[in-house]
């Protein structure tokens, strides 16, 4: 992916290396092997993995004075992944911008939070256990980036397979700032546990979709792509599979606990947006 040609984000929170609060729990980090079984647990239950925030935090408060974070203009020119975020997030807000704004409507850039562990978020503690998520009542993503090294020992490898999940969680923004997503939640809210649970499939597989959208038109107006990195987006989107999830938790599939939808279902849907580039295109409540 080319994406050293494309701008720094100023959109960049940098908390790692803060402690996360007096009392609050430490993540369980990905990298450590117990974060991704506790990740597989969760979705086998038919949970749906933004949920520990409020289990490992319990609330929902803004930080207090000593968890505040610093907002740098930049990220350090040595610190090579997080520039490669800053530099994403940068096409996608360009992107999305543009694409608002023929809509006719104005595109609010989320922040992005980088961050070691847990740290706490307007949602509950967001932890590293639980994967890079989108938090609607702060309007920012997070992401420890020890998630990629994951990401990789799920089979999904490279720089573009890493753009696909960054630009998943700014789906959801763009899903937050369309409604979506507060009509979605109040349906669920008077659905039983499966309704609930694939109405959530829906609303994945429609960020899956609008992650291809991006990618479409930032391929049109920046050549971002490189041989071999649409299939390396395809492979990540398969990678988190439901399904896949639940055979390497070394149990039984159960599709009415799946709450993002079978890798093929994953991989089709971003693939329908790379190749319409449209919003319209991604009805996945039709």
């Amino acid at each position: 992916m080319r994406w050293r040609k494309g701008r720094q984000s100023q959109n960049i929170e940098d908390r790692r290396g803060q402690r996360s609060g007096i009392g609050a729990p430490r993540g369980i980090k990905l990298g450590g092997g117990m974060g991704i079984l506790l990740l597989l647990v969760v979705i086998f239950l038919g949970g749906d993995p933004i949920q520990l925030l409020g289990m490992l935090g319990g609330g929902g408060a803004d930080p207090s004075p000593n968890q505040q974070t610093r907002t740098p203009s930049s990220v350090p020119a040595s610190d090579e992944n997080a520039r490669f975020v800053s530099a994403v997030l940068g096409f996608t807000e360009d992107t999305w911008s543009e694409l608002f704004q023929r809509a006719g409507l104005t595109y609010e850039r989320p922040k992005l939070v980088l961050y070691n562990g847990s740290t706490p978020t307007a949602c509950g503690f967001g932890s590293a256990a639980s994967g890079p998520f989108y938090c609607p009542g702060d309007l920012k993503v997070y992401i420890d980036l020890d998630f990629f090294s994951e990401l990789h020992r799920l089979g999904a490898s490279g720089d573009f397979a890493q753009a696909y999940v960054i630009s998943h969680e700014v789906a959801h923004h763009v899903q937050n700032l369309l409604g979506t997503m507060n009509k979605v939640d109040r349906v669920r809210r008077n659905s039983s546990k499966a309704d609930a649970n694939a109405l959530s499939v829906r609303l994945e597989l429609q960020a899956d979709c609008y992650a291809g959208v991006w990618a479409h038109h930032a391929q049109k107006e920046f050549d971002i792509l490189e041989r071999g990195d649409i299939e390396e987006g395809l492979d990540a989107a398969s990678a988190v599979g439901d399904d896949r999830l639940q055979r390497m938790s070394g149990r039984g599939v159960h599709p009415e606990s799946f709450t993002h939808g079978t890798s093929r279902q994953r991989a089709d849907w971003f693939r329908n947006g790379l190749k319409n580039g449209s919003v319209e295109a991604c009805n996945t409540f039709g």
